[in-house]
C-alpha cells in the first residue's frame, strides 16, 4: 500500500494572545503583524474591506468563505492602499473568475505589504471573537513554516489595543484637495462633476471614496480637509454644510482636536452638519455625550437598522469597534436610529437645527443601498438653509 500522504506544512500562524493558535496557508506578504482581530459578515467586497481606512490597526477574519475569487481592481480601492493589517479566510484564495479583474488578490496584497492566512476555521475564530471580545493577535507568514512561537504570542500580549489611539491623524490625507469623481456608472466607470454645486467641506477621519462620490453625486462641490483642521480652517472655505467622515481608532483620542472644531462651528454658525462612523462619534462627542468600546464591534453589510422617527428598518453596512453611549446623550439631542442586533445607538440629530449622524455606512461600498437617501437628506437641509 502506498504510504499516507503527509499534510503539508503549515506556512502562516495567527496567534492570539490567549496563547490560542491558528496554522493555515500563507499568501500575500511575508512577514509578521501585530494588530486587533476582527471579524466581518459581508459576503463581497472584501477589497473595499482591506482598503477601508477605518480598518487601520486591525486584522479581518472573513466569515464568508469565497474571498478573492473576483480578484482585485483598482475601481474598488476605497483608498490609495489598503489599510487592514491582514486578513484570515477559510479558503485560499482561487484564480479570479470576473472579467473586471486585473490582479489576483495574493498578488495585490504581496504587493502592498499585507499578509493573509487561508485554511482557516473562520467559524470557531469568529465564535472565539463574539465569546471574548476582539483579542490581540500576532499574524506570521513564512514560506519555509519557520515560527517562533513564544515570541508571536508575546507580541500580541504586548499590543496595546486601540483603545486610546488616534489613528485618524495617521490615515488622514495631509493637505486639502478638491473632490469631483461620482458614483460608479455603466459602462464608463466614475464620472467627473462639471456642474456647479453646494460646497461642502469633508473631514477627513480616514474618509472612503465611495462616500465622498456620493456627496458629489448627490450635488455637492466637496472640498477635503485634513482630520487635523481648524474651525478657521473650515469656514475659510465659505462652506453651505460641512461633513465629518468616518475613521479608525478611539474616538475619544481624536476627539482631542477634532471636538474642539466642531463645538466651535455648533456655537458660532448655523450650518447643516452630516457624520459617518466615526464622524458620528465625533458630533456625539462634541455635543457632550460619550463612547464606549464594544465587545466585538459591528463589521458587515447585513445590520438591520431601525430608524425610530418612521419605524422604518434599513439593512445597512457597518464597520466600528467603538460607540455612542446613547443614555450620555444630553437634552435636545434626538436619538434617531438603533441597532436591531443588540439595541446599540446608531443615529442622532440636534432637534431644531440640520445636524445629524449616523453610525453606519450609507454608501454601501460594500453593502445594500437602503440608506443613500441620507446625502440626498444632507442636500436638502443646505438648500433650505441658503
Amino acid at each position: 500500500m502506498p504510504a499516507p500522504a503527509v499534510p503539508p506544512k503549515p506556512t502562516a500562524c495567527l496567534a492570539l494572545a490567549d496563547g490560542t493558535l491558528f496554522y493555515g496557508t500563507g499568501f500575500g506578504a511575508t512577514g509578521e503583524t501585530v494588530a486587533e482581530l476582527c471579524f466581518n459578515t459581508a459576503m463581497t467586497g472584501y477589497q473595499e474591506i482591506m482598503t477601508d481606512p477605518s480598518y487601520a490597526g486591525q486584522v479581518v477574519t472573513f466569515t464568508f468563505p469565497h474571498v478573492g475569487n473576483v480578484g482585485t481592481t483598482a475601481e474598488d480601492d476605497e483608498a490609495a492602499e489598503p489599510l487592514a493589517a491582514g486578513m484570515v479566510v477559510r479558503w485560499l484564495p482561487t484564480e479570479p473568475s470576473s472579467w473586471r479583474a486585473r490582479e489576483r488578490l495574493g498578488n495585490w496584497l504581496a504587493g502592498r505589504g499585507r499578509i493573509g492566512i487561508g485554511g482557516v476555521d473562520t467559524r470557531r475564530l469568529t465564535r472565539a471573537i463574539r465569546r471574548q471580545g476582539a483579542p490581540h493577535v500576532a499574524l506570521a507568514h513564512d514560506p519555509e513554516g519557520n515560527f517562533d512561537i513564544e515570541a508571536l504570542v508575546a507580541k500580541a500580549r504586548a499590543f496595546n489595543g486601540l483603545e486610546g489611539m488616534d489613528l485618524a491623524r495617521e490615515v488622514s490625507c495631509t493637505q486639502s484637495y478638491r473632490w469631483d469623481e461620482m458614483r460608479w456608472a455603466w459602462p464608463d466607470g466614475y464620472p467627473k462633476r462639471t456642474a456647479p454645486g453646494h460646497r461642502v467641506v469633508a473631514l477627513d477621519y480616514g474618509a472612503k471614496r465611495n462616500i465622498l462620490r456620493c456627496l458629489a453625486s448627490a450635488g455637492c462641490d466637496v472640498t477635503v480637509l485634513p482630520a487635523t483642521a481648524t474651525a478657521e480652517e473650515v469656514l475659510a472655505h465659505d462652506p453651505a454644510g460641512v461633513f465629518l467622515s468616518n475613521g479608525p481608532g478611539d474616538p475619544a483620542a481624536t476627539g482631542e482636536y477634532a471636538v474642539p472644531m466642531i463645538r466651535h462651528l455648533l456655537e458660532r454658525t448655523e450650518l447643516p452638519i452630516f457624520g459617518i462612523c466615526l464622524g458620528h462619534q465625533m458630533l456625539a462627542l462634541a455635543l457632550g455625550a460619550r463612547t464606549v468600546k464594544m465587545n466585538h464591534g459591528h463589521h458587515g453589510a447585513n445590520h438591520p437598522v431601525k430608524d425610530l422617527r418612521s419605524g422604518k428598518v434599513e439593512i445597512t453596512s457597518m464597520n466600528h469597534g467603538f460607540t455612542v453611549d446613547s443614555q450620555s446623550l444630553p437634552e435636545g439631542v434626538e436619538e434617531t436610529h438603533v441597532s436591531l442586533f443588540d439595541g446599540s445607538n446608531c443615529g442622532i440629530a440636534l432637534r431644531d437645527r440640520p445636524v445629524f449622524s449616523v453610525q453606519y455606512h450609507p454608501e454601501a461600498s460594500p453593502g445594500p443601498q437602503d440608506s443613500y437617501y441620507l446625502f440626498e437628506t444632507f442636500v436638502e437641509a443646505i438648500e433650505k438653509a441658503a
